[in-house]
């Protein structure tokens, strides 16, 4: 078992795995920049160390620092939490070059399944459903061709970066004229944001939902499915709200993909907790990409579950077979989760400041994920992300009234939040009959 770990993040993530670490019995290291030294677990953890100012490239983003924190402190094990150097196969690698277990997939696993194009084409020969699209990379000196591969697949059409991710290095196109540009301009956005000019092409679906399977894999073969996620309420490719299970989707289909996905993993070896997304549109499922890390919204299918999915993912790193076999997982009831974000509800501007007054909700099936406290000081550097609520009932209609009235009771005041917004969207008509598109909620905001 390891024996103390070190947690490279910050914010509610940071506290999560803490607390993970706690009911193991692991010691925790907490690193921080100049910015942070108030955080939560920084205060409440073994050990911390400042490791450098406010800005993310000086502090959370730099790897040297973090690998020193942990040599100074006789740290085993490295937990990237999500977001920052979660994804990143070159910190994976210093990481375990270094002599430390890293909470998470291997190296070469990471950059497979991080390179949009190696990821598809892994998928598709695991028998996992894909989107139409191209073999590979797009090449500009094949005009021709590439025109028409896009006439094949069917207008419209969207150029993702290889790379990409969170919404960036995305362009839809809808007919042979914008074509060759688009794929041009795609290419030097993702030169410059990614450090990776490879692009591929895919059919765009117009009015799909997103829907996500939780899966845990370990050292020695054994892979599972936990289910899957609804996140279709989104802005800008943002998740705002999430579920657990997706609306509409039946025991069949969950069954059948949710297997594809663990053959897909202990085809590819992969370890650890892992996101399957996909497109669904007309009854099919349309992978898109994989995230090798823990999800922010992993807390539905927690409650749906009651498996603790970031102590499995210290566990597995810890050497220990899956706990769980598939027949052991069994969904109960219905969970819905809303993102809190320090941002003002209608035009969604960051708000930093001090917190004057924090009051959590309570009652039967709610739980709060966050860092904040009275008197915490929101900075102005990282994502806005202050917290994440999550309901959960025996049945969907429940977890609802229950997440409506938990939001109802959340007392933030000093700066904006998003409650009222979500609020809003807890009431929607559509989102309470379930399976609303992608497209839904920028729509209703008139974005």
């Amino acid at each position: 078992m390891i024996e103390k770990l070190l947690i490279a993040n910050r914010g509610e993530i940071a506290l999560r795995i803490q607390r993970a670490c706690r009911e193991l019995g692991i010691k925790t290291v907490a690193v921080h920049s100049d910015a942070d030294r108030d955080l939560k677990h920084v205060l409440l953890a073994d050990e911390s160390v400042c490791i450098g100012p406010a800005p993310s490239r000086d502090s959370y983003l730099h790897v040297p620092s973090i690998i020193s924190a942990a040599e100074v402190t006789d740290t085993v094990a490295i937990h990237p939490g999500y977001g920052f150097l979660s994804e990143n196969a070159d910190f994976a690698e210093r990481v375990e070059r270094s002599g430390f277990v890293f909470i998470g997939p291997k190296p070469d696993t990471i950059r497979l399944m991080g390179d949009k194009v190696s990821a598809i084409a892994a998928m598709k020969a695991a028998g996992v459903p894909c989107v139409p699209g191209s073999d590979g990379p797009l090449e500009d000196n094949h005009s021709q061709q590439l025109i028409k591969l896009a006439r094949q697949i069917g207008y419209p059409v969207i150029i993702k970066a290889a790379g990409g991710g969170g919404g960036r290095g995305m362009r839809v196109v809808h007919s042979d004229a914008t074509l060759l540009n688009a794929i041009s301009l795609t290419k030097a956005e993702a030169a410059a944001a990614f450090g990776n000019d490879m692009v591929y092409m895919e059919k765009y679906l117009e009015n799909p939902r997103h829907v996500e399977f939780q899966i845990l894999a370990d050292h020695h073969g054994n892979a599972i499915h936990l289910g899957e996620r609804d996140c279709s309420m989104q802005r800008r490719h943002q998740k705002v709200v999430e579920e657990a299970p997706a609306p509409g989707i039946t025991e069949e289909q969950r069954q059948r993909i949710g297997r594809r996905c663990a053959e897909a993993c202990a085809r590819i070896g992969y370890r650890g907790a892992g996101t399957f997304e996909f497109l669904y549109q007309d009854g099919e499922f349309y992978f898109i990409e994989m995230n090798t890390r823990v999800q922010v919204e992993h807390p539905v299918t927690e409650m749906i579950t009651g498996v603790d999915i970031v102590k499995e993912q210290i566990l597995i790193a810890s050497g220990e077979p899956l706990r769980y076999c598939q027949e052991d997982i069994v969904l109960r009831g219905h969970a819905v989760e809303c993102r809190l974000n320090a941002e003002h509800p209608e035009t969604f501007m960051p708000s930093p400041g001090p917190i004057e007054e924090f009051h959590a909700p309570g009652g039967p099936g709610i739980r709060i994920d966050t860092h904040i406290y009275s008197g915490y000081v929101v900075p102005p550097y990282y994502d806005s992300m202050i917290g994440k609520l999550i309901a959960h009932g025996e049945n969907r209609a429940t977890a609802i009234v229950r997440m409506n009235n938990a939001l109802r009771e959340t007392v933030i005041e000093g700066i904006n939040t998003n409650i009222p917004l979500q609020r809003q969207i807890i009431k929607d008509a559509a989102f309470q009959a379930g399976g609303a598109n992608i497209h839904y909620l920028e729509k209703k905001l008139g974005l």
